[in-house]
């Protein structure tokens, strides 16, 4: 449904990354959020670097609450801003040859074959047609 932004809004306090539920993208919500300072961005479907993110913040989420028991919200956005900050002081990169590519890349490797396989560490010893056995059981 289009809609019209109002032409006074306040000024841009916080940019909200939003998936795309029906529910985010109503009129009411984005009024809302816009006469708030709040723009809001939507996710792409399938998004591949929404991996990227999640696991930045699930990093972020550890290493500023683990052991700890905040008291307010304000309490967590601060713990979040400082461990953040203390982070990009030296920061730790992120490698895309990690252990999970490795697995996946064996994985591969292992399933060479298209379909269902069954595949043993040793090769088994081939089976001889015995055509005497086919021939008496054809008769």
């Amino acid at each position: 449904m289009r809609f019209t932004l109002p032409e006074n809004l306040p000024p841009l306090r916080l940019l909200l990354v939003w998936d795309n539920l029906a529910g985010h993208k109503t009129p009411e919500m984005v009024l809302w959020l816009c006469q708030h300072g709040i723009m809001p961005l939507y996710t792409p479907l399938s998004g591949s670097w929404l991996n990227l993110a999640e696991a930045i913040q699930r990093i972020l989420k550890r290493r500023a609450l683990d052991g700890q028991h905040p008291h307010s919200p304000a309490e967590i956005g601060v713990w979040f801003e400082q461990t953040a900050q203390s982070w990009n002081l030296q920061p730790t990169p992120f490698v895309g040859n990690g252990k999970r590519r490795q697995r996946r890349h064996g994985s591969r490797a292992r399933q060479s074959s298209g379909g269902a396989t069954a595949q043993t560490r040793r090769s088994l010893p081939r089976c001889s047609t015995n055509h005497k056995n086919t021939e008496t059981r054809a008769k």
